[in-house]
């Protein structure tokens, strides 16, 4: 991904596309044909229209083969807690939970999956409807902004802060506080970044400092292209489980 943060930085204004109803009544169909069920987990509807296209496939798919299951499950989530989300899932699957209780018990807990990031610079998420503002003060737009995933897969802005240091450290605090048994959490963590590396593993550090019974150490990930292109470089975000958002 080194090379396309480099391209964004530089000016480039990369766009996205949205997988179509045909796209996956053909994927769909890869598995169906083979008399497999589905469960598919697709990212925020609040940010993208995948759901829905999706939604249409299993609509036009069931008559054709009435004897499979499509369920499809909007994870209000995006980047790698959208991937916290789908590691629940696997797990449940290989305890050997049938695809049904799988789906229910995911759908209880996607609000769980917190998402909380900061960004030195809005724009590109500005650009891309991600977010708005009421001020165009180029100061405030290049002041660190710390913000949310909602309940309805959103993003939410929560403070201006001024000091990477003290974003760093006030995302931390906001795991500390929402955390499910607080500084006794022992599930899995996960952070992400785009093309900044160096601030994801100060917060990952913080956090194994200060959670001492996670389960593994955190996980650093990239942000991929597709969020990249709305995030642009420079964001970090933090995945874990807490209460409901």
């Amino acid at each position: 991904f080194e090379e396309f943060y480099h391209r964004v930085a530089a000016g480039a204004m990369p766009t996205t596309s949205l997988v179509n109803v045909g796209e996956f009544i053909n994927f769909f169909e890869t598995f169906l044909k083979d008399g497999k069920d589905i469960l598919h987990i697709s990212v925020s509807s609040g940010l993208s229209g995948v759901y829905n296209s999706a939604r249409i496939a299993r609509d036009e798919l069931l008559p054709k083969y009435p004897s499979r299951k499509i369920l499809l499950l909007d994870s209000l989530g995006v980047s790698s807690g959208y991937g916290l989300l789908m590691d629940i899932a696997a797990d449940l699957r290989d305890e050997g939970l049938t695809i049904n209780d799988v789906y229910s018990r995911v759908e209880e807990r996607k609000l769980s999956v917190h998402h909380w990031f900061f960004s030195s610079n809005l724009s590109h998420y500005r650009r891309g409807g991600r977010v708005s503002t009421t001020s165009e003060d180029i100061e405030t737009l290049l002041m660190c902004q710390l913000l949310s995933i909602g309940y309805d897969g959103k993003p939410l802005l929560h403070a201006k802060i001024r000091g990477k240091r003290y974003a760093i450290e006030q995302i931390v605090h906001m795991m500390e506080v929402n955390a499910e048994n607080r500084k006794e959490y022992s599930s899995k963590c996960f952070v992400a970044h785009s093309a900044c590396y160096d601030d994801a593993r100060k917060v990952a550090d913080l956090i194994e400092s200060k959670f001492p019974l996670l389960n593994g150490p955190v996980m650093v990930n990239n942000v991929g292209a597709v969020n990249g292109s709305h995030a642009g470089p420079g964001t970090v975000a933090l995945f874990f489980l807490g209460d409901n958002r």
